[in-house]
């Protein structure tokens, strides 16, 4: 009756970095940093999990002489995303 929830998206954190990067092309790492209130290195590890799962890419150089990371959602993400969603929403509207 009940579908399994995506075990990668149901971690608060990588879910609130999924939804964001759903509503932007693309997002910098401080500026996720920032909208989640993530500690630097929670961030990261939650970044390298969804990048070791094919839901994000990565792209890491150098602005100015500092370290910029840039993340954006691939399309795998984006549908597993959209999955959850979906998985939630019957959830939410079993008959009782």
């Amino acid at each position: 009756m009940f579908k399994d929830l995506d075990p990668i998206l149901h971690s608060q954190l990588r879910l609130a970095i999924v939804s964001l990067l759903v509503s932007v092309k693309e997002a910098e790492f401080t500026y996720i940093k920032e909208q989640t209130s993530a500690s630097a290195g929670n961030l990261s590890v939650q970044l390298q999990k969804l990048k070791e799962a094919g839901y994000v890419e990565i792209e890491k150089q150098f602005k100015d002489n500092f370290p910029l990371t840039t993340c954006r959602l691939t399309p795998i993400g984006l549908k597993a995303f959209e999955d959850y969603v979906k998985v939630l929403k019957s959830y939410i509207n079993v008959k009782k």
